[in-house]
């Protein structure tokens, strides 16, 4: 039922503190359901082709007889916490068939380029019975961190042509890649694709290996020509039967929910902080002496922080 399973998604996204408990209930029952697709984080810059590229990947498995679901994190504004949500309008082809199911939601200025919400709705899109989970990320760059604690293979997608290559994405995301593809290698920027794809290779060379049993690889391809697509969802496949073959697929995936229960614990003592009545009221003033200069903005933390733990 996808609009139930819509409906589900929204309630775990509400920071409503009435909904809170229900939400809970939902996701605790369907829990033992969960786990049985296969997690893939997609992400890059802005302009790297994110969007085409699931969907022409998405429409492939589609037609290989997989249900797909698409989790597409666009970015908040940080004027009006808004967010425009138009994955499904750039999936135009993908959004249409029944068996894929696509899930705008905003960031909220959650970093890492998901929501804080986002292992929560893997886990409801995983009991509604997909296949694969595209986790389609902001792509702000630096921020992609957090992605990688909660999807199964991770991949930087990267645009050709932008001067020095390695700029514009920075060292820390590269290192968590497990594998790059140089999108959008056709036409006139065919030779700027094969030059960008031997920096990476360059790049991953000189990296030290994360793990002794996979070599991340540099992929070109172009999502719009549905071409070298089909040869990194081989390289996905081949990294999750070797995960699966030296237990590590499972040992990550055991991390990744230790790293789910203390995301967890910052949420909640963040929301008790922010909820706190003392704290509060006592807000406005801090603020204003802070604003004055009257008080250091370390000695504002702290007597914040010691009006919520005395009040506890």
């Amino acid at each position: 039922d996808r609009a139930l399973l819509a409906r589900a998604i929204t309630l775990v996204e509400s920071s409503s503190k009435t909904r809170r408990d229900e939400a809970r209930e939902i996701l605790e029952a369907l829990a033992p359901k969960a786990g049985g697709s296969l997690r893939v984080g997609v992400s890059g810059s802005p302009g790297a082709g994110k969007s085409t590229f699931i969907e022409t990947l998405g429409m492939r498995l589609l037609r290989a007889g997989k249900r797909v679901a698409v989790l597409a994190v666009d970015p908040s504004s940080a004027v009006t916490r808004g967010s425009i949500l138009g994955d499904k309008t750039r999936m135009e082809r993908l959004s249409r068939e029944p068996n894929c199911f696509i899930r705008p939601s905003p960031s909220a200025g959650a970093l890492g380029g998901v929501t804080r919400k986002s292992r929560e709705s893997i886990v409801l899109l995983e009991a509604a019975g997909y296949d694969v989970t595209l986790v389609e990320t902001v792509g702000v760059g630096q921020n992609e961190i957090a992605v990688r604690s909660m999807v199964d293979f991770f991949l930087l997608l990267v645009a050709p042509g932008g001067g020095d290559e390695l700029q514009g994405v920075k060292k820390g995301v590269v290192e968590i890649a497990d594998a790059i593809a140089v999108n959008k290698s056709d036409g006139d920027l065919k030779a700027a694709a094969d030059r960008a794809r031997q920096e990476y290779a360059n790049a991953l060379h000189y990296l030290a290996p994360r793990s002794r049993s996979w070599a991340p690889r540099v992929f070109q391809c172009s999502a719009v020509e549905d071409e070298g697509v089909a040869d990194i969802w081989e390289n996905v496949l081949e990294f999750e039967l070797n995960a699966k073959a030296d237990g590590s697929f499972e040992r990550r995936r055991r991390e990744q929910a230790i790293e789910w229960t203390l995301g967890v614990v910052e949420d909640e003592l963040l929301r008790e902080f922010r909820e706190n009545d003392v704290v509060q009221n006592a807000l406005p003033v801090i603020k204003e002496r802070a604003r004055k200069g009257d008080l250091l903005p370390g000695a504002a933390a702290e007597e914040l922080l010691r009006l919520f733990r005395d009040a506890r």
